[in-house]
């Protein structure tokens, strides 16, 4: 998974499910699968070392199953032919919002200003964007099953997208879902040069601002590593996952979609 237009997580989870881990049937039959109606998750920790991360199968994309994974450091990803996985990857990717690396070509493309940034406003074609990305004969991770759920997690509040807008026109964006004072992010995309990162910067901006204590990239890409991501232990993830998803924060969709970015 990435979040960039490689997947802010898609390219590298597409290399991984479709290379290294095209899962063997082996690997899945070992797992523990969940129940269908009442899922309960393993520890984290218990997930394979190979594939990295690989905890269980089975249960359901519910709202409250999906919230229930990301409070505790788990995600599903998985593709059509396969039964919903879920994943803990040790170690984590992630980004520190006040700790973002804005290169000096995103930085001109900031300052030159000729974007709108929203946020909620088009969840469903940010997504279609997301997994429409690529060769169409590589497939996506974001299933029918997947867009639907993640869809749901919207409307309740917790899942949010970031758009940029270009000449009228969507230009990129990405997804994720926001537990307490971390935003999980899912995927990105971009169609026209910079768009992805323009949004992302502005996420970051916003989250910031706001309290937000950090971003999950879940697994690391060259993209993310540009954009300042780190490799943090699972057990560490686990700690700031404990000490950050119980309060409830607010939105910052205001703070994000300002029309001023500190760029020097």
């Amino acid at each position: 998974r990435d979040f960039s237009r490689h997947r802010l997580y898609g390219g590298s989870r597409r290399r991984a499910l479709s290379g290294r881990t095209q899962l063997r049937v082996a690997a899945i039959v070992s797992l523990p699968f969940l129940d269908t109606d009442n899922p309960i998750f393993p520890d984290p920790r218990e997930a394979l070392l190979e594939p990295n991360g690989l905890l269980a199968g089975g249960g359901n994309l519910k709202p409250a199953t999906l919230l229930k994974a990301y409070r505790t450091g788990i995600f599903p990803w998985y593709e059509s032919h396969q039964p919903i996985l879920w994943w803990s990857p040790n170690p984590r990717a992630v980004i520190y919002p006040d700790q973002v690396h804005l290169s000096r070509s995103l930085r001109k493309a900031l300052r030159r200003g000729n974007y709108q940034i929203t946020t909620d406003q088009t969840f469903a074609e940010v997504i279609s964007g997301c997994a429409r990305r690529g060769k169409p004969e590589c497939g996506t991770w974001i299933t029918a099953d997947m867009a639907y759920a993640y869809a749901r997690l919207h409307e309740a509040g917790f899942a949010h997208s970031v758009e940029c807008w270009m000449d009228g026109e969507l230009a990129g964006g990405l997804y994720g879902v926001a537990v307490g004072r971390i935003f999980c992010g899912e995927s990105m995309f971009s169609r026209r040069a910079d768009a992805s990162k323009i949004a992302f910067a502005h996420l970051a901006r916003g989250l910031q601002h706001a309290g937000f204590s950090l971003i999950d990239c879940q697994l690391g890409n060259d993209h993310l590593y540009s954009l300042g991501a780190v490799l943090i232990d699972r057990d560490r993830f686990l700690d700031l996952l404990k000490h950050n998803t119980e309060s409830v924060s607010q939105w910052p969709g205001q703070q994000i979609s300002a029309r001023v970015i500190s760029c020097p």
